[in-house]
């Protein structure tokens, strides 16, 4: 990432905020814990550091560019083919957010994944082995079936039979090792079977009293991954994000100590209306684009072009699992094997 430009059009810098540099920040793809069934497969955080009126002087920019009549306009505007030009000069060395801006991507069956191993078995490497290996080895359905049971296992909410989560999830267990033993992933599969108790202990721990964290939405360690990029050469930022429901008090308060533990130099988090601030606008749409572009690689139908202008803005941190979208989205020797 070429991050180490001032932010803001040419010349101008970010204003720091009581010795705090502000960092606008919007997501994409939020299907709260419905990572393996919803509208969207990739999740995306994406975050700038622009002067407010540079931001502004930018949206107007977008908005002469494009010559809608739109009241707000949104990521979709810029992702229809006449629009091309805009998106390809929006995201260019030459554009106005290139060195200033920053995505952080998550592939959300990964993810659940990860999520279920570190829950589980407490290794996330055999999360990367088994999520790589799965496809391939059981076939699309049951790798569907699996990963599906996995989000039930995984989520908070749950309008059914308490105990059915945890039966679904290894029910399929045990049909994939009885399906395939004494194949690569069958010491994987062994461990996760063993692993019951762990899954009743985390069911009980929901059942009994309110999660303040759920495992399964990936904004709150995006938003973590956030402060520590922008925070790295040592200067404390405050995040300013568009309003989430998810983002209560108590969980803000989650964040700037999970934050503050690795390392990050997170100042504060303030919720804004997007509408209301410029630079939270342009979050917005890079958001929005990232997530459509990465999306569109991890289904093997990606725009090299555009892939390969977006690419100077993904997080090295993100967390990815798919090796041949991530060698065109990142750099391959950057892969995470862990969502923190």
């Amino acid at each position: 990432m070429t991050g180490n430009r001032e932010n803001g059009v040419r010349g101008a810098r970010a204003v720091p905020v009581g010795g705090l540099l502000e960092i606008a920040c919007d997501e994409s793809g939020s299907d709260g814990e419905n990572l393996t069934g919803g509208n969207t497969d990739v999740f995306a955080h994406a975050s700038v550091r622009l002067p407010v009126e540079s931001a502004a002087a930018h949206i107007q920019e977008i908005r002469d560019r494009i010559r809608s009549p739109a009241e707000e306009y949104k990521a979709n505007h810029l992702l229809r083919e006449k629009h091309r030009a805009v998106l390809e000069w929006l995201l260019s060395p030459a554009g106005p957010i290139h060195g200033r801006a920053h995505v952080h991507l998550t592939e959300k069956a990964y993810f659940v994944v990860d999520r279920a191993f570190d829950m589980l078995l407490g290794d996330r490497a055999a999360a990367v082995v088994l999520f790589r290996a799965g496809r391939p080895a059981f076939g699309d359905e049951r790798w569907r079936a699996f990963l599906a049971a996995a989000n039930q296992l995984l989520r908070v909410r749950n309008d059914g039979d308490p105990e059915a989560p945890v039966a679904g999830f290894f029910g399929e267990v045990d049909a994939l090792r009885r399906a395939h033993p004494r194949t690569e992933v069958s010491v994987i599969l062994d461990r996760l079977a063993a692993a019951r108790p762990r899954a009743d202990s985390y069911r009980a721990r929901i059942v009994d009293g309110p999660t303040l964290i759920p495992v399964l939405n990936p904004l709150l360690p995006a938003v973590v991954f956030t402060a520590a990029h922008w925070s790295a050469g040592g200067r404390p930022v405050r995040l300013l994000h568009d309003r989430q429901n998810l983002l209560t008090p108590e969980r803000i308060e989650w964040i700037t100590e999970t934050a503050r533990l690795a390392g990050a130099g997170l100042g504060g988090l303030r919720l804004v209306e997007s509408r209301l601030d410029a630079r939270v606008q342009l979050a917005d749409f890079l958001a929005g684009i990232a997530r459509k572009i990465a999306s569109d690689e991890l289904n093997g139908h990606g725009d090299p072009t555009l892939t390969g202008l977006l690419r100077p803005y993904v997080d090295p941190a993100s967390v990815w699992g798919d090796e041949r979208s991530w060698a065109l989205l990142g750099r391959p020797d950057t892969m995470r094997s862990s969502a923190r």
